[in-house]
């Protein structure tokens, strides 16, 4: 198959839909020679944040010298993002070749009488498994795709656990309460192994320390254990001050913006001592310093400021409103928001419309998306004095943003949007994808 007709195939697999459970994934490694077994994790949850802790471990372990894999989900432009070996994607043709290899177990587990065919999420993992396993990766920081306990990614045996914080998101899946929510991230949680959470929310820290309690895994606590604090904020990234359980580590720098990302710095560190990888203190200031990991608060143009960033829930939608009172305080702002359906986007609207003096609602490139007038009628009640319009597209209301006087545009609600923002507006260095499928390919 071509790179072309893989994503084609890949494509087809997803709108069989989303199904969670672990059965069918371990029949399907079975046949695949169990790959996990012969790797070692990092494996990571949580409802925000878990993308950028994963990203800044994957760096520090490169830095440190260790052949590092990095499987994260979904991809913003390019459906090679997911499957990284030392901040590299997997070429277009190792795709190709090795969902051609897996393609025939794919149909012998879909064809035993007690199980179902392997969904989207469940072959991509599988891929991922069978992609580090062949290069014989050193370490691999393994990112959960939606919960924790019936995720795919759920069949490792890790060195250290990681639930970087639980928040209100895909209650649909997890829960309709913080508790539930977190014991679903427990999920992840093994006998005797160490946990590392960032979790603030009482009700969720005691559902981990309990779920720690009951496996006899040791807990380390972002803000008890492992302290952080920041000192400096220019717009390129932060400087911070971070005390881990082994030692203090002085002074280091991230080029992630925001007070999140300083508690996602701690929650690295606390990982890696956790893991019981060696690492040196200059591993870890250069490895954080060469941390990439765009669509997080990512400037990517000046004249007009053009900010992107991939708040999808309430819980990130606040982080992101902090952010911009930092560091814009008094500009005038647009606002370019598009919202999957099944996020909050009522509480969305509520927080980030009033950042704006204009606001330009559009559709997401999913099928899951939200209608933009019904974006717009939240945004009016949430900001009775902006100019609020829906737009057919991305590129319309950007074009519009582009002819008003307005000195900063933000660009979120959606990975997917901030994904269109790179690959069809060029926004920042990404490459357009090779297909519209590739897009919607999460």
């Amino acid at each position: 198959m071509t790179y072309s007709e893989t994503i084609e195939f890949l494509y087809g697999i997803r709108l069989f839909g989303q199904k969670l459970g672990l059965d069918t994934m371990r029949r399907l490694l079975d046949l695949m020679g169990n790959p996990e077994s012969a790797l070692r994790f990092i494996h990571v949850a949580g409802t925000n944040g878990k993308g950028s802790v994963a990203a800044m471990s994957q760096a520090v372990l490169t830095a440190a010298g260790y052949k590092t894999a990095l499987y994260t989900s979904p991809h913003l432009v390019s459906f090679c993002e997911r499957f990284q070996i030392d901040a590299v994607p997997i070429a277009k043709a190792d795709i190709a070749r090795l969902v051609e290899q897996i393609r025939p177990l794919l149909d012998e587990v879909a064809a035993q009488t007690d199980s179902r065919p392997p969904t989207f999420f469940e072959t991509v993992t599988a891929l991922a498994l069978h992609y580090f396993r062949e290069q014989n990766v050193d370490v691999v920081v393994w990112e959960t795709g939606l919960g924790g306990r019936l995720d795919a990614t759920n069949v490792v045996a890790p060195l250290v656990s990681v639930i970087t914080n639980v928040a209100f998101d895909h209650m649909q899946y997890l829960g309709d309460t913080l508790e539930k929510i977190a014991a679903e991230k427990c999920g992840i949680i093994k006998p005797g192994r160490p946990v590392v959470t960032a979790a603030a929310a009482q009700e969720a820290l005691t559902v981990i320390q309990r779920a720690c309690a009951e496996s006899d895994s040791p807990l380390t606590i972002i803000g008890q254990d492992v302290r952080a604090a920041q000192l400096a904020e220019p717009v390129y990234g932060q400087r911070l001050r971070l005390t881990g359980t082994r030692r203090d580590y002085g002074t280091l720098e991230i080029p992630l913006l925001g007070a999140h990302q300083t508690i996602n710095c701690a929650t690295t560190v606390a990982a890696l001592e956790a893991s019981g990888i060696h690492f040196g203190v200059e591993d870890l200031q250069n490895g954080l310093k060469l941390t990439h990991w765009p669509g997080r608060f990512q400037i990517v143009r000046n004249n007009p400021t053009v900010v992107l960033d991939g708040a999808h829930n309430g819980a990130a939608a606040e982080e992101l409103v902090a952010t911009m009172r930092k560091h814009f305080p008094g500009r005038r702002a647009t606002l370019i928001l598009g919202v999957l359906r099944d996020k909050n986007y009522d509480r969305i609207c509520l927080l980030l419309a009033p950042l704006a003096a204009r606001v330009f609602c559009v559709p997401v490139n999913s099928e899951r998306t939200c209608d933009p007038r019904q974006l717009a009628t939240l945004c009016r009640a949430a900001n009775l004095h902006a100019e609020v319009e829906a737009c057919a597209d991305l590129k319309e209301a950007y074009a519009q943003a582009a002819r008003s006087r307005d000195d900063l545009v933000i660009i979120t609600g959606s990975l997917f949007l901030v994904g269109e923002a790179l690959g069809r507006l060029r926004l920042g260095a990404a490459l357009p994808p090779a297909s519209e499928k590739e897009f919607i390919l999460q």
